[in-house]
């Protein structure tokens, strides 16, 4: 998918009804925005009656506009003592407001604490679908900022109601095209419905093209009618095996690993409402490199806007929402990171990038050695990104609250000292068993998400079809200087080639080596001294010892050439037609992984748990199906496929 700059929304709020000049139209009727929510869009979509009992009801809106639609929806949510389990509210907007825009909208709202927690919340204005969740996750706002055009066949959702919701037709006319009402179809849910306040003639029969029944009903506030539909196709074509969910009956889960990956799919799982089983085959919880001191999360920028960028974005966006939520747990969290570029006249260029991307100052900034020594506290020895949502944290503290968030669900296990030797299906019963090495069986449970690094390739590997993952386990050992010593202080962490940060306790943690394929947990002289190097690049004032510090840890990373995480269903067998496109893959039923973390297990942790989840149980994916293939096991294999013979 290509991005482009977010260009926010210009408001005019000098009238009665707040309007875009833009569009030359206004955002709602004259009758009051939560009015024709409520008649015309809940009550078109029979709503809430239709959500009643189930466990995940799903809408789409096609413009979220000032999110009056959005509120009205949650507070009808709130006041049904009959609400479903889940309510996910996924919308798409071209120009989304600023915050304070969207405060100044919202000043007389009716639902004001609602209205409160969506501005407290209100995301950086990034190209990226914005997961963001309240009522302790019950309700999930997932906010795709840009083109509708290029949003919709991205999306992977089985949608239970739309509301067709943007500037009239004449004054909008991309909104209402056939190739969005085409996308609406494809993703409509069996039995879904529609409404919207148009009955312009194209926007019914482009309704009826896509599936649906349409009829018009009594409007409201001066208009005459208003349009609702149902789906009812005469044909829908088949779904490819890489887009549907897994296991959507699942009950329960076994996950192998209990480090970043296994907590963070421990504690996304749970909030599902399912049942799960972490078995760990050491004695303690946060193995390898997940139980280093600190670790460092934090996005990326590129001039091309790739899936690598994309991604880390799209993941470190989810990490800073997920941290500020479990912060209060954390014993140590840092805010805000730089990033030192190696050339010293780069500014200028770092200016140029930033200006063509778009992004915004609460995502990346770049600046002088000047700004940024004055961030770090200490000199710096080159421009720097900043990121104001990044930062550092003890990877250990993380994977123990995330489990404990885990250990509130009831049927929440953690086992340690259980390494898994292999893993069994039983077709009949549909059910997956893991076994020790005697062949015992240890636990059973629908599905199986594999989280243990390149540890976990032995249990994959008779299970999944095609090429095998090019992953490696990567040796790292990191340097700490002890508060003895003296070391500098850092006001935040400072990345580049190599990495710096404060503890706590006032000792200074650094490194990383990087050793393919070596497996010796020896601390090595040359190491610390290559960290040592790689620090006084980074902080030209600091003043570090001569003397190696002998205090470090080594641990091993798993990753692949590619430089993104695995994160999907392995795929069962190769597929008769289109093998060269991962998504076309056959799936194993409830086999899952989530590795190739590298050295982003913090930043990515996140966002791959919520993938697996989506994946695992039909709700809607949280990121686009670009991205979700760039990340697929069978990536690999396809990739086989398309190489010349």
């Amino acid at each position: 998918m290509k991005t482009a700059p977010i260009v926010p929304a210009r408001v005019d709020f000098s009238g009665a009804i707040p309007s875009a000049p833009d569009f030359g139209d206004a955002y709602h009727a004259p009758s009051g925005a939560f009015v024709q929510a409520r008649q015309v869009f809940l009550g078109g979509n029979g709503l809430p009656e239709r959500w009643a009992g189930q466990r995940r009801f799903v809408v789409l809106e096609t413009g979220f506009g000032l999110g009056n639609n959005f509120l009205a929806t949650w507070a009808a949510w709130r006041d049904d003592p009959a609400r479903c389990g889940r309510l996910v509210f996924l919308s798409i907007e071209k120009h989304p407001l600023t915050r304070p825009d969207l405060e100044r909208a919202h000043a007389a709202t009716p639902e004001p604490a609602l209205a409160r927690q969506l501005l407290d919340a209100w995301p950086a204005l990034t190209p990226n679908l914005h997961t963001l969740d309240f009522e302790d996750g019950r309700v999930r706002l997932m906010l795709a900022f840009g083109d509708a055009h290029a949003w919709l066949p991205e999306l992977v959702a089985s949608v239970d109601a739309f509301f067709l919701d943007g500037f009239a037709p004449a004054k909008n006319p991309d909104l209402w095209d056939e190739a969005v009402l085409r996308q609406v179809g494809r993703l409509a849910a069996p039995g879904a419905t529609a409404a919207t306040w148009s009955v312009a003639r194209s926007v019914r029969d482009g309704l009826t093209a896509a599936g649906f029944e349409v009829e018009k009903r009594p409007g409201i506030g001066g208009k005459w009618q208003n349009t609702v539909a149902r789906f009812t196709p005469r044909h829908r074509p088949p779904v490819p095996p890489g887009r549907t969910a897994i296991a959507p009956d699942t009950q329960d889960v076994l996950i192998i690993g209990a480090g970043l990956a296994g907590a963070s799919c421990a504690r996304v799982l749970t909030r599902e409402g399912l049942r799960v089983t972490v078995l760990e085959g050491g004695a303690t919880t946060a193995p390898q490199a997940s139980g280093n001191p600190g670790g460092l999360f934090h996005g990326t920028l590129h001039a091309e806007d790739g899936p690598h960028a994309r991604f880390s974005r799209a993941a470190a966006l989810a990490t800073e929402r997920e941290l500020r939520r479990v912060e209060p747990a954390l014993p140590w969290l840092q805010w805000g990171l730089l990033r030192v570029e190696r050339d010293p006249q780069a500014l200028a260029s770092m200016q140029s990038l930033l200006a063509r991307s778009g992004l915004p100052a609460d995502y990346v900034q770049a600046l002088s050695v000047e700004s940024a020594s004055a961030k770090a506290g200490l000199a710096v020895s080159q421009p720097a990104w900043f990121f104001p949502g990044g930062g550092a944290v003890s990877p250990p503290a993380l994977v123990t609250a995330w489990l404990e968030d885990a250990a509130r669900s009831d049927g929440f296990q953690l086992r340690l000292n259980t390494p898994v030797d292999r893993l069994r299906r039983d077709e009949a019963e549909g059910r997956w068993s893991a076994l020790n090495a005697a062949g015992d069986i240890i636990a059973t449970a629908d599905a199986v998400v594999l989280c243990g690094g390149i540890g976990s390739d032995p249990l994959a590997s008779p299970w999944a079809a095609g090429a095998r993952w090019p992953w490696v386990a990567q040796r790292g050992q990191l340097s700490v200087m002890p508060q003895d010593l003296a070391p500098p202080t850092l006001a935040l962490p400072v990345a580049g080639l190599g990495y710096a940060l404060s503890l706590p306790d006032g000792a200074l943690c650094f490194g990383a080596s990087t050793d393919g394929g070596d497996m010796d947990p020896a601390l090595r002289a040359s190491d610390h001294a290559q960290n040592l190097d790689r620090v006084r690049a980074l902080l030209s004032s600091a003043t570090m010892p001569d003397t190696l510090p002998l205090v470090g840890r080594v641990g091993w990373r798993s990753l692949v050439p590619d430089r993104l995480p695995i994160v999907g269903a392995l795929p069962a067998g190769v597929p008769e037609r289109r093998a060269e496109q991962a998504r076309f893959w056959p799936r194993q039923p409830g086999l899952m992984v989530m590795g190739a973390l590298a050295s982003r297990g913090i930043t990515w942790a996140t966002l791959c748990a919520e993938l697996v989840a989506a994946q695992l149980t039909g709700a809607p994916w949280p990121v686009e199906t670009s991205l979700a293939d760039a990340v697929d096991p069978a990536r690999f294999a396809a990739r086989e496929r398309r190489a010349p013979e």
